[in-house]
């Protein structure tokens, strides 16, 4: 497979990334220098500035405008560019014939031509490939798929297409007349080398149209039917479709719709031919053309072949319209079976047409003018658009690999744009510059004095460009780079093969592909090996930066590459001759320039050799830059001009040569001449165009020509006498500058000689420390560079300096006994002695170091030997010897080593000491012992000497420490609960372990335990041998302690089941008597309702919770509340004050606002409430029993508050059912004690009730009570009185002042309800029977009157529900006259709730916000 096709791209290795500290950073050049061994291995590097090294962007943003450059991807890559070339070519060579190329396509990708030609040409030509069958092969080295007969498709369009172009190229066509062949002599006088003003493209013709290649892409359209029937080679061929049909001439005529280029020139006699061809009338331009110049004599003997040389066969003669040359049809190869329509070119024509050399390529500029925030509109958008995501999510190696793909593509033509090469002089400097256009902050002064600023890099001392005069734009000033992703610059070294460095200001990286220096010449073999058509007409083809080929094949040819990602803020630095290219991931700005150092000046003579080899202009002359540093060595740091002496050195010896030869020639006449201050175009060489400086042989006779001395042939063919030397320099005066350089570069060996001696001497010949310091202060004076021996230098006086504080520093705490923080140890001590005495100079104080180094090493011999006196291993030293030993090494400036053994004997000792305390083996009170004590001892003991009877201490605290921990963690386990043990186990545990001698807290714990599991029990025992059953309360308590207690025992799970079933009868109870959502607790439910007018006086809203809990509602402690008979006392005592509280004074609504209509008033309390405030009764009771409205005292019109009514008042036998259940618990309850003295005394009112109904006068009462209601149910019946409602009458759903007992408290009134035989009427049907009422139906005497009010005050009382109070009540009823006020307002304010809550009657409502309004309009 060919490369480059369909294959991914691999990135290459990474270069090598330098991030310098900010002392490195402080010199550019010199860290450059440092990194050089390892960075020119790749060619390029990354440098990474330190973080807080952000320059300001200094570009003033509205002046800044630019043109960019334009680019077309595919037509970058070497590769692809020749594959486009040969179109061009091939499509030009169809056109002169008159035909439009198609190009084919194959397995949906257009057939690569110049692939094709190569392949077939490799596998031995058109013929060979037929003849062996070779097509399958061609079609599989092209990369198609076998099996698909693809081959013959490729022989077809072969044979069409590129045939008979391939045989126009090779002259086959042309047996005796050659076409021009430009050869390299004519290649050099149409090719114009590189200028110094463009350096990096070659411009672009104004007419050349780079639009071209697209257009061949589309497909054309197919030929008509009409086409085919006007054309005969169509017609004759049946092959459809644009593009030359035959081998070796294109006949199909070019589409209608297809636009036509002129490519004929316009000849003399044209116009003659014009006008013949209108007088002759219709005919043939094949006639047209044989009788063109018949009637001039002159042209006659030119009507004759040029192949055969015969004139005859008028009608097979072909006229050419380019030359006007005759062929037969029959003698052309191959030969034409039709004359052709349409402008014919003959074979030299159409030969030396295609054998043009091609124009040089360049880029093309831009028409539109950017300004930076235009141009990166325009970027963002486009990159937008192409990846179809926003740019900064777009990945950088989707974006390489995109890139090389497009430059690999000829059906692709992607078009970007680049402002390169901008000058900075011109539009400014991303950095600040101190030009006196504006004033600079600090920060900005700061920054553009940096090395780092690429203005002040070119100009260092360091660097060789500073002593250029003048700027060069892009080498010594700085160019800007605006890119978009995609935009590239290409394969490319720099002028002068100098250094150069890249600053990313801001914006999306820049992806760099370098090649080292020793490479260079590896890719430039492999690029014309691949591209050699490139070469042919463009020798110094890569100095243009046009040309870019794909990493991946270039390392396929052993070309190593590198590649990297630059990033804002970061540089990157290419070295000599070491070519690079890359692409911008996005909109970015950058800036780059050159510059050289002294070790570039080798490769900047290479340079030059090389560009005379090419013919190529120079941008400065080298050996003007030379000469002129060696003109001044004095300025030039020393490595420099050891560098200058070399360069110039050689320079010399060349030149000394060259000018020998002139003399043996003969030339001897000689002349000075300043070349510096001639312009550069008058300086150069004119064979090879290098600028000279240092001599140039000249012509008297020539005076506009001169050439180098390498070239003294190519000048003129004058005599020699008339030639003459034009030089800068005499030889003398350059071994005069030579010389200068030597003793300038020498002066360092002068100085490193008596450096060398003064550090080599030896005791009794050394020197003085400020003889050293003379050598110092002269290297500084004289600029000397950075070398090992300046270096050793400025160590050794650095460690003179350091030893002389460190020595006086020990004598002062030796003689003042002023011990420092940090002492010095025995072996620095002894370093420092060594050090002083193999210093170069004399060391005043070593005397007393050494004085002090005996001391100590006496002290350390008296040491050693009390610690080998006795067998310490056995038992410790006399603790008195030790403490005076310890004293003494403690005054020591050093720390002797003995001194720490010491210590630790000491240690040791007290160590011992404290264990024996410990365990108590010594005499004295016993300490307390933990377990931390214990850890301690043993953590300690790991740190003290080691000796038997450490060892032995060991071994005891680690026994007691081992079987305290188990103990622990048994006792742990146990108290975890996880699976609780009897008393019993427990006991056991604790008493084995308070055996150990040693405080354990988890055996504490578990102690703790048992004895509140102890008095657990005993109080269960009390509890239940007590006169009374327990009450809950107590139980609950036990049961909480058990549960935490990590004891097993039988009793809890009872007392669990006693409390459990307690709580389950008060629920019961609870959902018995308390209403949905209730404020008060059962018992205070179950207990009478003394306080009640006591916290009204005190100005509490009824409505509000209830503060009094269970322990003070009946005034009893919780102590008492364990006492059943105090419970029935202080029940007895608050029924006796609640009947006496009977006489109250009425008060206002639970709300707290003014009275307002409708109001409702207690039956109990004779308080008013507001009728939107409280639940109101049902009027129509809610009994199974037929009611009849006009019976209006069986309507239930008491209203109970919610402070009188707290229940829901069950029925007496559901009390009963609970009193049952409560006999059954072994535990005493409150409420239940409450609720037995509830029932007798709902039991004894009952009585009295029954009692008191049975007399006969209320016997008779209830009697004619009974009649009058069957007598108006009669008269009802006649339609007397109200009307009946109909049927289906609205659902009127009232909410029950006593809770209810349907679902939530609601019960459903309609006369749909499930028992329909008693449905009652509704109550919004008693407003209209309110004048029709009968008062006082029933007479009583006072007495039984006033004995019934009691009964219904007490029966009210009760929160039980009793048949006997609805009697009582009705029997009252009757003996009074009809309320009509309060039964008018009950139904107010029925009609109220339902019209504004359940909304069930349409009534409109009227349109006002006044109350009183709204109930004037409700009820009138």
């Amino acid at each position: 497979v060919l490369p480059g096709s369909n294959e991914k791209f691999v990135p290459p290795p990474e270069c090598p990334v330098f991030e310098p500290s900010w002392e490195e950073f402080q010199d550019p050049l010199g860290y450059i220098a440092k990194i050089r061994p390892i960075a020119e291995k790749s060619g390029i590097c990354k440098i990474r500035p330190p973080p807080d090294w952000q320059p300001p962007f200094s570009v003033e943003l509205d002046s800044f405008r630019f043109t960019p450059r334009i680019q077309r991807l595919n037509e970058l890559e070497a590769e692809t560019r020749v594959k486009l070339n040969y179109l061009d070519r091939i499509a030009r060579f169809w056109e002169i014939q008159g035909s439009s190329l198609k190009i084919p396509h194959i397995e949906r990708r257009i057939l690569d031509l110049f692939s094709l030609s190569k392949v077939v040409t490799d596998e031995g030509g058109f013929e060979m490939v037929c003849k062996e069958r070779r097509w399958a092969r061609v079609a599989q080295r092209l990369g198609y798929p076998t099996g698909k007969n693809i081959g013959s498709l490729l022989r077809s369009h072969y044979e069409r297409i590129v045939y008979p172009f391939e045989m126009f190229q090779s002259g086959a066509s042309l047996l005796h007349c050659k076409p021009k062949h430009y050869d390299g002599e004519d290649v050099d006088k149409e090719y114009k080398p590189h200028s110094i003003p463009l350096r990096q493209s070659v411009q672009p013709s104004k007419m050349s149209s780079y639009g071209r290649r697209a257009n061949r892409c589309q497909p054309d359209p197919e030929p008509t039917e009409e086409d085919i029937e006007k054309n005969p080679e169509l017609k004759k061929l049946q092959i459809y479709g644009a593009g030359p049909k035959m081998m070796g001439l294109g006949l199909v005529a070019r589409d209608k719709g297809m636009r036509k280029k002129e490519v004929k020139k316009e000849e003399p006699g044209e116009e003659y031919k014009k006008h013949k061809d209108e007088e002759e009338g219709p005919c043939t331009k094949m006639t047209m053309r044989l009788r063109r110049n018949l009637n001039n004599p002159q042209c006659v003997d030119s009507f004759v072949c040029r192949m055969c040389g015969r004139g005859d066969d008028d009608e097979k003669l072909l006229l050419c319209d380019g030359c006007d040359d005759n062929y037969h049809t029959y003698c052309l190869l191959p030969p034409l079976t039709d004359p052709p329509k349409g402008n014919w070119r003959c074979p030299k024509c159409v030969a030396e047409e295609c054998k043009k050399p091609a124009e040089a390529f360049g880029f093309e500029q831009a028409t539109r003018e950017y300004t930076l925030q235009s141009f990166g509109e325009m970027a963002d958008a486009f990159k937008a658009d192409y990846f179809n995501m926003p740019v900064h999510m777009v990945p950088t190696e989707l974006v390489e690999r995109e890139f090389w793909r497009l430059v690999s593509s000829i059906e692709e033509d992607v078009t970007v744009e680049y402002g390169a090469d901008i000058h900075s002089k011109e539009f400014g400097s991303g950095f600040p510059m101190n030009n006196g256009k504006r004033k600079l902050t600090e920060e900005e002064e700061e920054y553009a004095r940096s090395g780092w600023n690429l203005n002040v890099m070119p100009v260092l001392e360091q660097s060789l460009l500073c002593h250029i005069n003048g700027d060069i734009s892009g080498m010594k000033v700085p160019w800007l780079y605006v890119g978009m992703v995609f935009s590239a610059f290409c394969w490319h070294i720099e002028d002068h093969w100098s250094y150069s460095i890249n600053y990313l200001h801001w914006g999306e990286p820049k992806t760099w592909y370098g090649v080292p220096s020793v490479a260079a010449e590896r890719l430039e073999e492999v690029m014309k090996k691949l591209t050699p058509e490139l070469f042919e007409f463009q020798p110094d083809l890569l100095h243009q930066l046009v040309t870019i080929m794909n990493p991946n094949i270039l390392m396929a040819h052993g070309v190593p590459v590198v590649r990297t990602n630059q990033c804002a803020g970061e540089f990157v630095i290419t070295f000599p001759r070491a070519y690079h290219s890359g692409f911008n991931q996005g909109y970015n700005f950058a800036e780059a320039v050159n510059f050289c150092t002294a070790d570039w000046l080798p490769a900047g003579r290479s340079c030059i050799e090389h560009y005379r080899r090419l013919r190529r202009y120079c941008v400065f002359s080298h050996e003007e830059l030379t000469c002129k540093m060696a003109a001044c060595p004095e300025k030039l740091d020393l490595n420099l001009a050891a560098a200058t002496h070399r360069e110039m050195f050689i320079i010399v010896q060349e030149e000394r040569k060259l000018r020998k030869g002139l003399m043996e020639r003969g030339i001897t006449e000689a002349e000075r001449e300043a070349f510096e201050l001639l312009p550069d175009d008058e300086r150069q060489c004119d064979k090879c165009k290098t600028t000279c400086f240092l001599s140039a042989l000249a012509c008297s006779n020539c005076p506009e020509r001169l050439v180098c001395l390498y070239h003294t042939q190519d000048l003129c063919n004058c005599p020699t006498d008339k030639l003459y030397l034009r030089y800068r320099y005499t030889l003398d005066e350059l071994l005069a500058m030579l010389h200068r350089l030597k003793v300038r570069s020498e002066s360092f060996d002068s100085w490193a000689n008596r450096v060398k001696e003064a550090l080599e001497q030896e005791e009794g010949n050394k020197i003085v420390t400020d003889d050293l310091e003379m050598l110092k202060m002269e290297a500084a004076e004289k600029k000397f560079p950075d070398n090992e021996l300046l270096r050793k230098l400025n160590t050794v006086l650095k460690d003179i300096e350091a030893n002389i504080y460190t020595a006086c520093s020990v004598l002062m705490d030796f003689v003042l006994l002023c011990i420092s923080e940090r002492k010095m140890t025995l072996a620095e001590l002894k370093s420092l002695v060594e050090t002083m005495q193999n210093l170069p100079c004399v060391m005043n104080q070593l005397e007393e170091v050494q004085a002090v180094l005996q001391t100590v090493e006496a002290y350390q011999t008296r040491a050693q030997a009390l610690v080998n006196d006795k067998d310490w291993r056995r038992d410790s030293p006399p603790p008195e010897q030790l403490q005076t030993l310890l004293e003494q090494g403690g005054k020591l400036p050093v720390v002797v080593p003995e001194c720490e053994l010491l210590e630790g004997l000491q240690e040791q000792g007290h160590w011992l000491a404290d264990v024996r305390r410990t365990l108590g083996t010594e005499g004295g009170e016993r300490q307390e012992v933990t377990l931390v004590v214990l850890r301690n001892l043993m953590e300690a003991g790991c740190n003290v000497p080691q000796s038997v009877s450490v060892e032995t201490a060991m071994a005891e605290l680690q026994e007691l420490l081992t079987i305290a921990e188990r103990w622990e963690e048994k006792a742990q386990i146990c108290l975890e609960q996880r699976q609780k043990h009897p008393l019993s186990t427990l006991e056991a545990i604790v008493n084995e372990a308070q055996l150990i001698p040693v405080k354990l807290p988890n055996i504490l714990a578990l102690q703790g335990c048992l004895t509140r599991a102890r008095a657990w029990v005993t109080d269960l025992e009390e509890i239940q041998n007590g006169e009374h059953y327990p009450c809950l309360d107590d139980l609950e308590g036990l049961v909480a302690i058990g549960r935490d207690l990590p004891v097993f025992m039988e009793e809890l799970r009872q007392l669990e089941l006693q409390v459990a079933s307690a709580h389950s009868w008060r629920d019961k109870a609870s959902k018995t008597f308390l209403k949905k959502s209730s404020q008060h607790s059962l018992l205070e439910v179950l207990c009478p309702c003394a306080k009640r007018r006591e916290r009204r006086d005190e100005t509490e809203p009824l409505d509000d919770p209830l503060d009094d809990s269970d322990t003070n509602t009946l005034g009893l402690s919780a102590q008492d509340l364990r006492d059943p008979a105090a419970i029935v006392m202080a029940f007895k005592e608050g029924e006796h004050q609640e009947k006496e509280n009977g006489d109250w004074d009425s008060s206002v609504c639970v709300c707290g606002g003014q009275p307002r209509a409708p109001q409702l008033r207690c039956h109990l309390c004779k308080d008013w409430f507001h009728g939107g405030c409280v639940p109101f009764p049902s009027l129509l009771p809610s009994s199974e029993v037929s009611v009849n409205p006009l019976c209006w005292w069986d309507w239930d019109s008491r209203f109970l508050c919610s402070q009188c009514q707290r229940s829901r008042r069950p029925r007496l036998e559901t009390i009963l059912a609970l009193l049952v259940a409560l006999q059954k618990l072994p535990v005493r309850l409150p409420e239940g004690e409450a609720l037995q003295c509830l029932t007798e005394r709902a039991i004894t009112w009952q009585g009295r009730a029954k009692e008191a109904l049975e007399t006969p006068e209320l016997q008779q009462a209830l009697q004619r009570l009974q009649e009058l209601k069957e007598t108006l149910s009669c008269e009802g019946d006649k339609g007397g009185g109200m009307e009946k409602e109909p049927e289906g009458s609205s659902v009127i759903v009232l909410s029950d002042s006593e809770g209810g007992e349907g679902e939530d408290g609601v019960i459903d009134l309609t006369e749909d309800s499930p028992q329909k035989k008693n449905a009652k009427p509704s109550v919004g049907s008693l407003l209209p029977l309110l004048p029709l009422l009968k008062g006082q139906v029933v007479e009583l005497s006072p007495a039984t009157r006033v004995q019934l009010e009691e009964l219904q005050l007490e029966g009210d009382l009760l929160e039980v529900s009793l048949d006997q109070t609805q009697t009582i009540h009705r029997v009252l009823q009757a003996t009074s006259v009809p309320p009509r006020e309060a039964l008018h307002t009950l139904i107010q304010v029925f009609c109220f709730f339902f019209c504004t809550k359940n909304q069930r009657w349409e009534i409109p409502a009227p349109q006002t916000e006044s109350p009183v309004m709204f109930w004037f309009y409700l009820f009138t």
